[in-house]
């Protein structure tokens, strides 16, 4: 697996387009998330569709045609910087189909945020795009609007990314070690969904693969690892690393199935490492080449995540 295109780091004035590719958007939440946009000196514009809610599955933001509208006029728009999503949710994969991947290509590289559904958008760029994407909280998340770590940890890796280089989780190792790889990965259903696609990776081999998942039940998290292992989709891969698995079983059952389910790959582990559904949320840079510490809880990146 390469590393892939790093985007431009952003800087004050940016204007950054907010989108809404998965679920609905409560308009307070999202006015909140663009305060805090605004406070970091960027130019926050909202897609046409963020507050619309789809008329028959309320759990959708808006038509899928409009949402992969606003995906691709955001991407498309030379004036724009970053698209950062406004939440996660469902729909991603409902839309990704509708995009011009080769006019998004044409479009050139730039910051993308986004996680929880967002997942296949990672991967989709990743695969179609050939682009690093950020794995960070969302402008509508409520992590995000009340926890000051999250906002700092995502401010530092888009306009200075040299100072978080090294991401230090606080976590422990599950299987010691270290690993040299280059970073993907997500929310764990939505990787297993994905297989199959024309936008996932074939494979994650020589990897850094990230997972977490929010509201499983432990006999799920057994089938996604089940089949991602069985598909050999993890065969090759260089190290784990195990964020958040918030409102799921005890962490002490979860932990249990992690190690039953991975363990067998003999690759550096590392738990508890701060990115995911959680309060304070790491960014975490995909298609970056890093090493992992499984021991030291870090994760050093070769580059900065942004040029």
């Amino acid at each position: 697996m390469r590393q892939l295109a790093r985007p431009h780091r952003l800087a004050p004035g940016a204007r950054v387009a907010v989108v809404a590719p998965s679920g609905p958007v409560p308009e307070e939440r999202l006015q909140a998330g663009l305060d805090v946009l605004r406070g970091w000196d960027l130019d926050p514009v909202v897609a046409p569709h963020v507050l619309d809610r789809h008329t028959a599955f309320d759990y959708l933001a808006g038509t899928d045609a409009d949402r992969a509208a606003d995906l691709q006029h955001a991407w498309c728009d030379p004036s724009v910087d970053a698209v950062i999503c406004a939440r996660g949710g469902y729909g991603v994969q409902r839309m990704a189909d509708l995009l011009d991947w080769e006019a998004m290509r044409a479009a050139g590289p730039k910051v993308f945020v986004g996680f929880s559904d967002i997942t296949a958008l990672h991967e989709a760029f990743a695969r179609r795009l050939g682009l690093a994407t950020l794995h960070g909280p969302m402008a509508a998340g409520i992590d995000f609007l009340k926890n000051a770590r999250a906002q700092e940890h995502l401010k530092a890796t888009l306009f200075a990314p040299e100072s978080v280089r090294t991401i230090t989780s606080g976590g422990r190792a599950l299987v010691p070690g270290r690993a040299r790889g280059v970073t993907l990965g997500g929310c764990l259903c939505l990787l297993a969904a994905e297989l199959g696609t024309p936008y996932a990776r074939p494979s994650a081999a020589s990897g850094l693969l990230c997972l977490e998942d929010v509201g499983e039940e432990t006999y799920r998290l057994d089938r996604y690892l089940t089949q991602l292992l069985r598909s050999g989709w993890l065969d090759g891969i260089r190290g784990v690393l195990l964020g958040s698995w918030q409102d799921c079983d005890s962490y002490d059952r979860v932990r249990t199935l992690l190690l039953d389910r991975l363990g067998g790959l003999g690759v550096p582990m590392a738990e508890e490492f701060g990115f995911g559904h959680c309060e304070g949320a790491l960014t975490i840079p995909f298609g970056v080449a890093a090493e992992l510490d499984a021991e030291a809880g870090t994760l050093t990146l070769d580059e900065p995540a942004l040029r």
